[in-house]
């Protein structure tokens, strides 16, 4: 009886054990997490090598969380693996913080995690500059997800449609997920290769490949008249949440 006893001891103490060791490590033990993902936007105010000072007029739901009871004026860690992008007419180029002038329209993309001064401590990831007047569409976004079975060509493109925004897919209740939409000369191509995009030509798609499909048309637009609507932009591999300025 003494030696079960003393057996069952022995079984609770290293399950205690386990259980601490388990806690202690907690979940992706040794693993550097990317953390939440923040985008704030808003006005510049001013930029130096090290860090961007924003008023922040918007963001999406973690950032504007992470704002609740702070000024609008926050300051932003720039390190060496920040990118500076210009958007111009939809196509990006890769600039330097010399670039960034006071009152441009930006997004900064952060990942990190705790609190907003953790989240200001961090080096943001990508700086996108719209410059001063980013202007507003006239027309609402129809924006479309999906594959491509490779080249298009001839001013069409072939997606098999898997995703898009509320407005896009309310005009597929009923229909194919395959879908033909249109480009023309205005249409931007871009690829996107981690955090920097690239324009390229239609013909450069890969079977396979995930890109996105934005067209900006009238709201009571039929879902023929938005595919013969040229796209004013095409992502290829494009990240979520990227700043497109379309």
């Amino acid at each position: 009886m003494r030696n079960r006893l003393l057996t069952m001891l022995a079984l609770a103490a290293l399950a205690c054990g386990a259980v601490a060791a388990t806690a202690t490590a907690g979940p992706g033990h040794g693993q550097a997490g990317k953390g939440k993902l923040y985008l704030f936007r808003g006005e510049l105010m001013n930029a130096s090598s090290t860090s961007v000072q924003v008023h922040v007029e918007g963001g999406n739901h973690a950032a504007l969380r992470a704002l609740l009871g702070q000024s609008q004026d926050q300051s932003f860690a720039l390190g060496s693996t920040s990118e500076i992008l210009l958007w111009h007419k939809g196509v990006p180029t890769v600039g330097a913080v010399t670039d960034l002038k006071q009152g441009d329209w930006v997004q900064l993309r952060v990942r990190a995690k705790g609190s907003l001064a953790d989240v200001e401590a961090t080096p943001v990831s990508v700086v996108a500059d719209r410059g001063t007047n980013p202007g507003k569409a006239a027309h609402p976004l129809f924006l479309y997800r999906g594959t491509v079975t490779g080249p298009q060509s001839g001013g069409h493109i072939a997606l098999h449609v898997t995703g898009g925004n509320h407005l896009a897919l309310k005009l597929l209740v009923g229909q194919s997920a395959d879908q033909t939409f249109s480009y023309d000369a205005g249409t931007i191509f871009l690829l996107w290769q981690g955090k920097v995009p690239t324009v390229i030509d239609p013909s450069q798609l890969k079977a396979g490949d995930r890109i996105t499909v934005r067209i900006r048309a009238p709201h009571a637009s039929t879902l023929a008249q938005i595919e013969a609507t040229p796209a004013v932009h095409v992502g290829d591999h494009e990240p979520a949440n990227a700043a497109t300025n379309v």
